[in-house]
C-alpha cells in the first residue's frame, strides 16, 4: 500500500444546488444549504485513502466545531490526523459552493487557519517516511516553497495542485516538483496567456514542462488530461459518464494521480486512473461524499483499480 502524505487545506462546505451561477450583481435562490467538510487538502487525502493508500494528513484548522467535523471525517475515512494543528482563537477554513444544473460550480474560500501554516506544517509534511508528498495551493506559498524544498533533497516523489495559482508561483515551478496538476485556466495564470482547448492545452503543457516540473499535467474535464514530460507529449482521453456534482473531482484526480505515481505505476497510466476516478467523482454529489473507492471507478468507468 503506498504511503502517502498530504499537506493542504481543511474547510467547512457550505453548498447551495442553483438553477444557474449567479452572474454580478445577480441574485440567485437555490436550494436549502447542506454543510460538509472538504478544502483541497483533506479532500485529496480523504480520497487517497478511499484508493488504497496509506494517508497522513497535515494541515491546520480552527479549534471550533467546524475544525472537530473536519478532523472526524478525515479520521472516519482511515486518515492519520496527528499532523493536523488546531489553533486557538482561529476559525477553520470556510468555502461558499454554487452548484448549478449542469454540475457546474462557484467557489468562494475564506482560509481562515489554512493562512497560519508555517514552519511546524513544513516539518510534519516530512516527520514520517512516504512514498509520495500531495502538496494544494490554498495554504501559504511560503510553506509550499520550503516543503518542496525540503522533500526534494530527501528524495520524495511530489506532487503539486496549483489550485488556485498564487502569487509568485514561478519559484515553486522551478523547485524540482516531480508532478505539476492544473486546469487550462491556472495553466494560463502561470504562462500569463489565455489556454483553450486541447491543442491550447498541449502548447501550455509543453512550456510549463520546460520551467522544471518532470511531468506536468493539465486536465480537460470530461475531455481527459495532457501529459507532457520526459517521455513525451501525450493526450489521455475521458470517460462519458452523468455528471451531477463537479466539486471535489479535481482532487479526486489529484490524489489518484499521487496513489498510483507512489505505487510505480507509469506516468500515462497514472494519468489514465487519475482521468477515471476524476470521472466517477462526478456522478455523485458532494466534494467528500462523492470521492470515488476502487469498486466505484470500475461501475463507473470499467478501468481497474491496481492491487
Amino acid at each position: 500500500m503506498p504511503r502517502v502524505t498530504v499537506l493542504g487545506s481543511m474547510n467547512m462546505d457550505i453548498s447551495v444546488s442553483v438553477p444557474r451561477l449567479a452572474g454580478p450583481g445577480e441574485t440567485v435562490l437555490g436550494s436549502a444549504a447542506r454543510l460538509q467538510p472538504g478544502g483541497k487538502g483533506a479532500n485529496q487525502a480523504l480520497a487517497a485513502a478511499r484508493l488504497a493508500a496509506v494517508v497522513r494528513m497535515v494541515g491546520c484548522c480552527g479549534a471550533d466545531d467546524f475544525g472537530v467535523a473536519c478532523r472526524a471525517a478525515l479520521h472516519d475515512g482511515g486518515v492519520d490526523v496527528s499532523g493536523i494543528r488546531v489553533i486557538d482563537g482561529a476559525s477553520t477554513g470556510l468555502a461558499l459552493i454554487s452548484v448549478d444544473q449542469a454540475g457546474e460550480n462557484s467557489i468562494i474560500v475564506s482560509p481562515g487557519a489554512n493562512a497560519l501554516a508555517g514552519p511546524p506544517e513544513v516539518s510534519a509534511a516530512l516527520d514520517a517516511p512516504g512514498d509520495a508528498l500531495v502538496l494544494s495551493a490554498e495554504i501559504p506559498v511560503a510553506v509550499l516553497a520550503e516543503t518542496l524544498g525540503r522533500a526534494r533533497a530527501a528524495g520524495v516523489l511530489t506532487v503539486l495542485n496549483l489550485a488556485p495559482v498564487p502569487p509568485r508561483a514561478g519559484p515553486l515551478l522551478a523547485s524540482g516538483v516531480d508532478w505539476l496538476v492544473v486546469n487550462g485556466p491556472e495553466a494560463g495564470g502561470l504562462l500569463g496567456r489565455p489556454v483553450a482547448g486541447p491543442d491550447g492545452a498541449r502548447s501550455a503543457a509543453a512550456a510549463l514542462a520546460g520551467n522544471g516540473p518532470r511531468h506536468v499535467v493539465i486536465t480537460l474535464g470530461a475531455a481527459g488530461a495532457v501529459l507532457a514530460g520526459a517521455a513525451g507529449l501525450h493526450t489521455v482521453p475521458g470517460f462519458t459518464v452523468r455528471t451531477v456534482d463537479s466539486v471535489g473531482a479535481g482532487d479526486a484526480f489529484v490524489a489518484a494521480l499521487g496513489v498510483a505515481a507512489a505505487a510505480g505505476v507509469p506516468p500515462a497510466g497514472a494519468v489514465r486512473l487519475a482521468c477515471a476516478a476524476g470521472a466517477t467523482a462526478v456522478t455523485r454529489t458532494g466534494a467528500q461524499d462523492g470521492l470515488p473507492t476502487p469498486a466505484g471507478v470500475l461501475a463507473a468507468t470499467g478501468v481497474r483499480w491496481p492491487a
